[in-house]
């Protein structure tokens, strides 16, 4: 069974990339979908559970694992709290990096 995290994510994902919404709403809330400056990459600050969260769209033009799924046209999008990556929704799965605590 999916965590509440777990569709907090999937949502603010599908929100911005898959439905390419302006606004992204979470729990009653709406944050604001921006563009990077530089690489032009959707951007949503958002709060869960009172922590301040970011996803941003995964950037095809680096080495990563991830970048190569972009370029070849999957819906990626890295997550990060505190400046630290903790998970990633690549076409509609997530996935957590090491361990997280419970919110």
């Amino acid at each position: 069974m999916a965590s509440d995290l777990e569709q907090a994510l999937l949502s603010v994902w599908k929100q911005a990339l898959v439905e390419d919404a302006r606004t992204v709403t979470l729990a009653d809330k709406r944050y604001p979908v921006k563009r990077t400056s530089k690489s032009r990459l959707r951007q949503v600050d958002f709060e869960y559970e009172g922590e301040k969260l970011r996803g941003l769209e995964q950037n095809p033009n680096t080495d990563s694992r991830w970048a190569k799924l972009a370029r070849e046209g999957k819906k990626v999008m890295q997550f990060l709290n505190a400046g630290k990556y903790i998970a990633n929704v690549a076409n509609g799965s997530v996935q957590f990096y090491g361990r997280r605590s419970e919110h």
